[in-house]
């Protein structure tokens, strides 16, 4: 494995101690809070005797109770994997380049990771990641990077009954006429995608009530929850800045994915800049059970 490049950008001591750390090893970064294990972010290739090869994605994810909220290599689709962000649709010009979210003809190489912790005591990792393709190479045969990804992982302190966790997730084009885009069906997912476990109890709202998960998209909104008794829950927040606001929403209570649609339509790739990149920003909260009228006030906080 390439040896990655970590930064360190230092802060007083005492804040150090008093908040989340990191932990770096060959395979990732693993973030802690005292002796909680928040989640871990995956940096070295892993796969599944030799299949489905991924990296560049956040798994397990632990609810506040220490138990493991996100799935990898699920026998159903085992090319999900945990908390991911990936596109079936990559092209340069009109040549198809490889799909990301199905791993097919695609990888990731994550360059260097820089951590940062801030002075309210969350800390953060900016990674650097290069997206590749065999079907894109120079004339020696190498593997030319056709898209520069920065992603933004900030762990907040735990609150009462929740914990925030801010992605970031910017993307640049390295050659001309690069285009993303989801599934070529009516679905159209693609973006910013939690597998988590679904409990037979799982329960879906939105700022308006329940919502019954579809096979087509659901109606765009601002904030969607996924809550059960038995592991409880998760919210995902989709920032106002997002191109495309508001996206609508793929949910599924078993056997897959949810997924905060980006583009819409997803059969419709869209271009990549290769000067000015293209940021799609989400807040996860892991939490114990959170009403509407607070993931509102929350979701208010996060958009300011």
């Amino acid at each position: 494995m390439k040896t990655l490049l970590f930064t360190f950008l230092l802060v007083p001591l005492l804040s150090y101690a008093q908040g989340i750390r990191t932990e770096i090893s060959d395979e990732g970064i693993l973030f802690t809070d005292n002796a909680d294990t928040i989640l871990f972010y995956q940096t070295a290739p892993k796969s599944l005797n030799g299949e489905y090869t991924r990296s560049n994605y956040i798994h397990p994810l632990y609810n506040l109770r220490g138990e493991i909220l996100t799935e990898d290599f699920p026998e159903d689709h085992p090319h999900h994997r945990g908390i991911f962000w990936a596109w079936h649709q990559l092209y340069i010009g009109d040549k198809r380049i490889g799909d990301g979210w199905e791993i097919k003809d695609f990888s990731w190489e994550v360059t260097d990771v820089e951590t940062v912790l801030s002075l309210n005591e969350s800390q953060s990792i900016k990674v650097h990641v290069l997206w590749k393709s065999p079907l894109w190479t120079d004339e020696n045969g190498s593997l030319k990077p056709i898209v520069e990804e920065t992603t933004t992982i900030t762990v907040q302190p735990k609150q009462e009954d929740y914990r925030a966790i801010d992605l970031e997730i910017s993307l640049l084009g390295l050659e001309p006429n690069m285009r993303i885009g989801g599934s070529e069906d009516a679905k159209g997912y693609g973006g910013f995608s939690p597998r988590v476990k679904l409990p037979a109890d799982v329960v879906f709202t939105d700022p308006n009530g329940i919502v019954t998960p579809q096979n087509l998209p659901v109606e765009a909104n601002s904030w969607m929850d996924i809550y059960s008794e038995t592991l409880g829950g998760i919210t995902i927040f989709s920032h106002p800045q997002n191109p495309g606001y508001p996206n609508p929403w793929i949910l599924r209570s078993k056997n897959s994915m949810q997924n905060a649609v980006y583009p819409h339509p997803g059969a419709t790739p869209v271009s990549l800049s290769n000067t000015t990149p293209t940021v799609l920003k989400y807040r996860l909260l892991v939490h114990e059970g959170l009403e509407a009228n607070v993931l509102n006030e929350l979701f208010k906080s996060y958009c300011k």
